[in-house]
Order: structure tokens, then C-alpha cells, then sequence
């Protein structure tokens, strides 16, 4: 694929370039709720240095392409990819969520009074924490058991997407309210182990949702997915 053409969107270059991932985080480009803009637009638009963005991502291309962990997911069935998810990364949530809501509600009975922005984070992430748990139960139960049979249940399937990709939205909405509200995640100088595994889970958790949604909205929804 030439990722270098001006109209090429960044959900197009992570889906062949799974790599490409790491390169976007590194820039602070959004590839998961963000998929469908045009890579040269945000480029121009968020001031980066196009040149240093094109090199890694043709390094990546050239060292990994179609091969993220030993996974090509363009080539997956809907029914294997479906599975692939809820084992990966649904699962990797169901244990994540509650640890980290364990160790803010810790750091924000013991930091609060000194760093007020905890409040703030700890609110946030209970709204995400919620709204995960409910999106993965249907994902589960009503999306992906129908993706195979779509022409018995256009309507639906639909109607579904349409839903789980505004979740999906929604959600990295937060994640970047997250990220604004804790300054990126920046660690006070008198904060203890508690506080930095915390956010450092909270910046693994981005990660993992990031990847999450990229394989949903630009992967296994993609053709259902209206722009």
C-alpha cells in the first residue's frame, strides 16, 4: 500500500500495517476512533514532522508488514477475529478494570488532599469502567454472534454498529479527558508505588483500548461502519 498517498486514511494504514500502532502513539495520532481521517490532514493539522512519521512508518512496513505479534488480522474470518478479541482484549479489561479502580480509590483517599486532580481522574475512570463492562457484555451477546449472518440479519447488525462504534467514541473520549486531567499522566515527585502503578496501568489500559478499537471500528466493522 502506498501510505504516503494524500487521501489514504489512517484506519487503512494500521489495518495493513499493524505495526504502525506504536508510530501513531508516538505522535499522539488517533488511529482507533480517529481511523477514519486522512493521515497527510492530521498530519498537517496537529504540526507534525511528516517526514519522521513516514520514515517509521516505512521501517515498520519493511520490518513487520501485515504481522502484528504474529497476526494477520486483514485475513481473518469475522468469527476468528470476533474470537480474537474477546479472548485478547476483553479479557485483558475484565481483569484491568477492577485493579486499576482498586488503586484509585487508594491513591485518591491518600493523595487527594495534596493532588485535587485524582478526583477528577478517579470520576472519569468509574464512567469508563462502567461503560466498558456494559459494551463488552454486548459485544458478546448480540454484535458478534450475528457478524456471520449478516444477510439474515442486515437490519441488526447495523443498527449494533452503529452503537458500539458511538461506545467506542465515547470512550476515547474519556481516555483523553484522562489524559488532560492527570497532565499525561505525570507523577508528582511525592507520590508512592501505589500512585505510579496506577497510572501506569491507566497508560497500558489506553493501549490496549486503542488496539481494541482499532480492530473492531477498522477491521471487523469496517464495511458497516457509515462515514
Amino acid at each position: 500500500m502506498n501510505y504516503m498517498d494524500k487521501n489514504i486514511c489512517i484506519g487503512d494504514v494500521v489495518a495493513a500495517i499493524p505495526g504502525a500502532t506504536k508510530v501513531f502513539d508516538e505522535f499522539g495520532i488517533d488511529y482507533c476512533c480517529g481511523g477514519f481521517r486522512s493521515l497527510s490532514e492530521v498530519i498537517k493539522n496537529q504540526g507534525i514532522d511528516e517526514t519522521k512519521v513516514y520514515e517509521k512508518i516505512g521501517q515498520t512496513m519493511a520490518d513487520r508488514q501485515n504481522d502484528y505479534q504474529g497476526s494477520n488480522f486483514n485475513e481473518m474470518s469475522k468469527v476468528v477475529l470476533s474470537a480474537y478479541i474477546e479472548d485478547t482484549h476483553h479479557s485483558y479489561l475484565r481483569k484491568a478494570l477492577p485493579e486499576v479502580s482498586e488503586l484509585l480509590n487508594t491513591i485518591v483517599r491518600v493523595h487527594g488532599k495534596n493532588h485535587r486532580e485524582l478526583y477528577d481522574v478517579y470520576k472519569l475512570f468509574g464512567k469508563l469502567k462502567t461503560d466498558l463492562e456494559q459494551h463488552l457484555i454486548k459485544e458478546e451477546t448480540l454484535l458478534f454472534p450475528v457478524l456471520d449472518q449478516v444477510l439474515e440479519n442486515e437490519k441488526e447488525v447495523l443498527s449494533l454498529t452503529g452503537e458500539i462504534v458511538t461506545e467506542h467514541e465515547a470512550a476515547g473520549e474519556i481516555l483523553r479527558e484522562l489524559r488532560n486531567v492527570s497532565g499525561d499522566y505525570h507523577l508528582p515527585e511525592d507520590v508512592c508505588n501505589t500512585y505510579r502503578k496506577a497510572y501506569s496501568l491507566l497508560i497500558e489500559l489506553e493501549q490496549d483500548l486503542h488496539q481494541h478499537i482499532h480492530l473492531e471500528n477498522n477491521i471487523l466493522l469496517k464495511q458497516y461502519v457509515s462515514r
